[in-house]
């Protein structure tokens, strides 16, 4: 069973039918189109622009929400390309709940263990979607995403590593054997974009590429969703209305990095973190430097 709600569409504003079946049946999809890879470019250009400024990548809490921080960022998340076919899963009214950067140096070790992301997002209902954006070439040799096809159903255990390779929050890891032989790889051309539902087990290996591996995961919830656990949480309304009014409303940035963005990213950030490090002695993403 998906947990994903059974949505007519008969009309789909992107995915066919027979891929809206695929991702209820295996809780993956990809490769899909966002963009040329020439603006893919543009936005890593920008990125790494900032991360010349700064003389270091990014990291830390700045990679967490960031498109409360860059416009460029709040524009991907409310591209139309990404929206329609979420539309076509999860319905017209949509929530960017959380985003997030994950990034693999050239000849990095760094890796994400066998994990379900519903482990500790604390939201009623399964019924999320992640986008991952590529800004650079997602490959095996780099890391692309792994997937066990059809492993969305149920929530399983985990165990927290905190392991200083692990790009996860808290280095959780699937606590049930894992049958890896049936991991599917889903690699991406700068430009497109994987879906994936928040209970498939998926993870990565570390990038033993000479270019670095940069994707942009974006989460996005039906407005029906609650937060379950830890404060009121934010999001932004990024398609549709909102008739529940569960989360607090996040506001678009000013100017990239103007006192206002990074006082309303020091907010959004501190209450996610105080959701998915609960019961650790973590408070915030600024203690998470390594990422």
């Amino acid at each position: 069973m998906s947990h994903i709600a059974e949505r007519p569409t008969p009309h789909p504003k992107s995915l066919t039918p027979a891929q809206v079946a695929a991702y209820r049946r295996d809780g993956y999809l990809f490769p899909l189109p966002v963009m040329s890879a020439e603006d893919a470019a543009v936005l890593r250009h920008r990125l790494e622009t900032f991360e010349a400024q700064e003389a270091r990548p990014l990291r830390g809490a700045l990679r967490h929400k960031s498109h409360l921080l860059f416009p460029w960022l709040w524009e991907l998340v409310h591209h139309p390309r990404i929206l329609d076919a979420v539309e076509d899963l999860l319905g017209p009214n949509l929530l960017c709940w959380s985003s997030s950067f994950f990034i693999k140096e050239a000849q990095d070790p760094h890796f994400v263990s066998w994990h379900q992301d519903s482990t500790y997002w604390g939201l009623s209902e399964p019924e999320i979607i992640t986008a991952w954006v590529a800004f650079s070439p997602s490959t095996i040799a780099s890391g692309a995403m792994k997937v066990i096809p059809g492993s969305h159903g149920e929530q399983v255990a985990h165990s927290d590593t905190y392991d200083e390779k692990n790009l996860l929050t808290r280095g959780q890891e699937i606590a049930v054997e894992v049958d890896q032989a049936k991991a599917v790889a889903m690699p991406l051309e700068p430009g497109q974009m994987s879906l994936h539902h928040v209970r498939i087990f998926h993870g990565s290996e570390p990038n033993r590429s000479d270019d670095r591996r940069i994707g942009f995961a974006i989460r996005y919830i039906p407005t029906h969703i609650r937060q379950v656990i830890g404060p009121k949480d934010g999001a932004v309304l990024v398609r549709g209305v909102d008739n529940f009014h569960n989360f607090e409303p996040e506001p678009a940035p000013d100017a990239e990095l103007s006192p206002a963005a990074l006082a309303a990213h020091k907010a959004a950030a501190d209450r996610q973190a105080a959701i998915l490090y609960a019961g650790t002695q973590t408070t915030s993403f600024e203690n998470v430097v390594r990422r």
